[in-house]
């Protein structure tokens, strides 16, 4: 009875969400954290954690085609998981092989376009996790309705210090000016593919930290970030649509606190000529959100509606 109970609140729950969510980020990134506690609260190998984390992956997929996400990124294995014990680590490995070919095979996958590419230090990898990530990299090669990162031997300082290193050696080379080093520089040399500014960050199983995960792309774009309780395993969709409540929200937010410093810089040009002002908002009106109108009076003072 409990459980009919839940499942019919969580439903409902569910119909409440989609109507506060108008739309949807385009690039999510997932910390999958949680399986080994979800497996040891249930008396499990730690394996049973991953495996059913495994489930929870194939379900969010098809959360982002249902709610129209253009990128996912899932952070399936750090550089600090190769400190796990050599048995753990082993069964991880054997999982990310089937995984990943069993996605480059899946109808679904091909039916939606999914293009799936690793990210990360992959050459630290065995040989067969790198056939596997190759195989799924070939069959998908050719598709561009929804891109899947799989972040493998992922750490974002060594990411950004490897890209630096590519620079300096380009510099040194005399293949590139010190001058021309910029965003569009560093970010050629972040992945072989270019990856989405992250607009969210999701991290599950409780703890509220970004783990070194995605710096540049999520950082450098001030993405949103929904921390939640449950473990990765038992990670629903009224989760992840809470998490996009909460990206929607900080948008919102963040739109106006834009609008705002343009309005004050705006009415500080209250003394000036109507006519510069004027040209002082037109090129202010990127900061402004849609639906939001701003004018300039003919004393000076400007008002928004």
């Amino acid at each position: 009875m409990r459980g009919w109970l839940r499942r019919r609140f969580d439903a409902a729950y569910e119909r409440v969400l989609r109507r506060e969510i108008s739309g949807a980020p385009a690039h999510v990134a997932v910390i999958q954290d949680g399986n080994r506690r979800y497996a040891r609260e249930r008396g499990d190998d730690p394996s049973d954690g991953h495996h059913a984390g495994a489930e929870t992956t194939e379900r969010v997929l098809d959360w982002c085609a249902d709610l129209g996400v253009a990128e996912l990124t899932l952070y399936a294995f750090s550089t600090e998981n190769f400190e796990r014990p050599p048995a753990e680590r082993e069964r991880l490995f054997d999982l990310l092989e089937t995984k990943l070919r069993e996605f480059a095979d899946a109808e679904r996958v091909h039916e939606q376009g999914v293009r799936i590419r690793a990210i990360g230090e992959t050459r630290r990898l065995p040989e067969r996790v790198r056939d596997a990530i190759d195989y799924a990299e070939r069959r998908t090669a050719g598709y561009d309705g929804f891109a899947l990162n799989v972040a493998l031997a992922y750490g974002g300082r060594a990411e950004l210090l490897g890209a630096a290193r590519d620079v300096a050696r380009a510099v040194e080379a005399g293949d590139l000016d010190p001058a021309d080093v910029d965003v569009a520089e560093i970010e050629e040399r972040l992945h072989d593919d270019p990856v989405r500014d992250v607009d969210l960050i999701v991290r599950t199983g409780g703890d509220e930290r970004t783990s070194n995960f995605l710096p540049w792309h999520a950082n450098g774009n001030e993405a949103a970030v929904f921390f939640c309780a449950p473990y990765w395993p038992a990670f629903s969709k009224v989760d992840f649509l809470r998490a996009i409540r909460t990206y929607e929200s900080r948008e919102a937010s963040w739109q106006r606190a834009k609008a705002e410093r343009a309005l004050a810089l705006v009415r500080a040009f209250g003394s000036v000529e109507v006519r510069e002002a004027r040209d002082v908002l037109a090129r202010l009106r990127e900061y402004v959100p849609d639906g939001a109108e701003v004018d300039v009076e003919t004393d000076g003072e400007s008002r928004a509606d």
